[in-house]
């Protein structure tokens, strides 16, 4: 964190002294996270033009079992997939656990030329799968935050969770991945505000936030606001906007993402772009939505580029 920017935190009464005590150790642990190359963002250009990469979760295929899922995923042209935990009932990340193992699931992938990017926890735990994610090659593990507080407990609060999560950034380093705690609506971390006090207390380089733009844009905030304040701490992002329905895919609801693609162009996002939903259309449906997403997100990337 710059002098200045310490500074006008300590003036608006955003921080208290204890916390910039904290921080006041914070520059060095920033070049570090400015410097650490995720694996599952090692081949992701560090200078030159920003690639957009894209990746899918697998409940939206959550009928299917993980074969199908994958190779459904990997003939829409992306690049990587989110295994989902039994949220919902999806079955697919314990699936692939009991049945397939580490190198069940690594030929899996191998056979349909797909990266794995994330495993969602949000049931479980990371913990229950941190092993798992390690043998497979590493990758992000998604959570939750924790209940919401009242503004003027943010920092306090928000210290002792990133302290609680010790133990699992412990596991993430152990299995050579990172942990994204995702933003949402009625938690922790949810408003921008809540978003600066994270990326400011966070040090370690193997945390992060999944940023979510359905619940910026049901508070009325800026999504690329959002994007810009997470910079380097920016793990995960679903394209996915606040509608019903299908609606809530890119180019398929209404909302113009091309402010969102240019904002992750320019803190040079190191991980994957995921269109996303809640819902479960058939598959053959799903997979058409996701086809209009695909191309839709494309088009926004030529779009800035050619106005750039």
């Amino acid at each position: 964190m710059t002098e200045a920017r310490t500074k006008n935190l300590a003036t608006s009464g955003s921080l208290n002294r204890r916390t910039l005590l904290k921080l006041g150790g914070l520059g060095a642990a920033g070049g570090l996270m400015a410097q650490t190359v995720p694996m599952w963002a090692s081949d992701a250009p560090a200078r030159g033009k920003w690639r957009m990469r894209l990746s899918t979760s697998s409940i939206h295929f959550m009928q299917l079992p993980i074969e199908q899922t994958c190779e459904r995923i990997a003939k829409l042209g992306f690049e990587a997939i989110d295994i989902w935990s039994a949220h919902e009932g999806c079955p697919h990340l314990d699936d692939v656990a009991e049945r397939l193992g580490p190198a069940g699931l690594k030929d899996l992938l191998a056979k349909h030329n797909l990266k794995l990017f994330a495993f969602s926890v949000y049931r479980g735990g990371y913990g229950r799968y941190a092993e798992l994610l390690g043998k497979v090659g590493g990758g992000v593990a998604v959570q939750g935050s924790t209940g919401p507080c009242k503004p003027d407990e943010l920092t306090a609060r928000m210290g002792e969770f990133i302290e609680q999560l010790k133990p699992s950034v412990e596991l993430a380093e152990k299995y050579d991945s990172y942990l994204a705690i995702e933003n949402h609506g009625n938690a922790l971390l949810d408003s921008l505000d809540s978003l600066r006090a994270f990326v400011e207390m966070n040090t370690s380089p193997r945390l992060g936030i999944a940023l979510a733009p359905y619940h910026i844009q049901k508070r009325k905030a800026s999504v690329p606001e959002a994007i810009r304040i997470c910079g380097k701490q920016l793990f995960f992002f679903y394209a996915w906007q606040q509608f019903p329905g299908s609606q809530q895919l890119p180019g398929v609801g209404p909302t113009d993402m091309r402010p969102w693609i240019q904002a992750l162009a320019d803190i040079r996002y190191r991980g994957y772009v995921n269109p996303f939903m809640h819902g479960h259309p058939e598959p053959d449906v799903m997979a058409a939505n996701l086809a209009k997403s695909r191309d839709y997100l494309k088009a926004c990337l030529k779009k800035i580029r050619h106005t750039a």
